[in-house]
């Protein structure tokens, strides 16, 4: 395994993340535990979770099953560098959701007492609050380092602008502000290259993309079994809609004699701002697989046909869409 740092700081992490939404509604307790400790063979300490995660509003299913595997001992949690998210609804209280100094302290209270841990490594926003101003935010956060419970803040779905004010208005207050940005990016959706891309660059954000084979799209024959949360009848919808291009796709990854969803992975890796795309495997077979991408080197040649397969939009902003 490649390691790399997250961003500006000076955290080494693993160049493939291990993703966990699977964990409980996909995947048991028993194959969750395996595949966590088939990550840590192969050298994988990076693991993202979220307070949602489960999908049974409250409960944090996920994080309680990485909290029962770090209990085991055998130095799982200190190998792991762990990242949770705050924002999504707990309950049907008002203030159980978002990113209000209130939540935000009940939120990670209740993810420490589920993942059976004194700390977070990365704590990150699962989305904007609009309605919720960054100096609150960021003196909740503070508050939290101070405190020992928390070291790094990310954010998730944020706009290329939102990044600049965060991180703007947290150098005011003398705080780190963000470290990295956890977004939908892939040979399909490249909208981010756009504004967030650039804006993640230029404030030292590690990127961490999210759905990196478009729900399993990207994954050819079997994306069916990488569709996760949407299920295969969109996945298909979806290969339907992009036979094409699906196509020509899988005859450039048997030029280059490697599956599909490798060469996803590994196009993301080949982007110096992104730190490590999450694989989110369902069975242990996933995630072997996906180990390959680390070693997958490009051409400027074989980048060129990528782009032709799966087009972005023209370079960053303006110039994407204007002279």
């Amino acid at each position: 395994m490649e390691y790399t740092q997250l961003g500006r700081t000076g955290l080494k992490v693993s160049r493939l993340c291990l993703g966990t939404m699977n964990f409980g509604p996909k995947t048991t307790e028993e194959d969750s535990f395996a595949i966590m400790d088939k990550a840590h063979e192969f050298g994988i300490n990076f693991f993202d979770t979220a307070n949602t995660y489960g999908w049974k509003t409250g409960e944090g299913w996920t994080e309680q099953i990485i909290g029962r595997w770090f209990a085991q001992s055998g130095g799982r949690r200190e190998k792991t560098v762990l990242a949770t998210k705050v924002y999504g609804r707990m309950s049907d209280w008002p203030n159980d959701s978002r990113l209000s100094a209130l939540n935000i302290r009940q939120a990670v209270e209740g993810s420490l007492k589920r993942l059976q841990t004194d700390h977070i490594d990365l704590y990150q926003m699962h989305h904007i609050d609009r309605y919720t101003p960054f100096d609150e935010i960021w003196q909740a956060m503070e508050v939290l380092v101070q405190q020992g419970k928390i070291l790094y803040v990310g954010s998730s779905n944020f706009a290329g602008w939102h990044i600049a004010k965060a991180n703007e208005i947290a150098k005011s207050r003398h705080f780190l502000g963000l470290v990295s940005e956890q977004c939908l990016y892939n040979l399909k959706v490249r909208s981010v290259e756009m504004d967030v891309i650039p804006a993640c660059r230029d404030y030292g954000l590690g990127v961490i993309p999210w759905s990196p084979l478009a729900s399993g799209l990207l994954a050819g024959e079997r994306g069916k079994e990488q569709a996760g949360r949407r299920g295969e009848e969109d996945v298909s919808k979806e290969m339907e809609k992009y036979a094409a291009q699906i196509s020509q796709y899988e005859e450039f990854c048997k030029e280059m004699g490697d599956i599909p969803a490798n060469v996803a992975l590994a196009w993301l890796l080949a982007n110096p701002v992104v730190t490590a795309p999450i694989v989110g495997p369902r069975k242990m077979e996933q995630l072997t697989e996906s180990l390959r991408a680390v070693e997958i080197k490009f051409s400027e040649e074989q980048l060129r046909r990528l782009d032709e397969i799966w087009p972005g939009p023209k370079g960053e902003s303006p110039e994407a869409f204007a002279w």
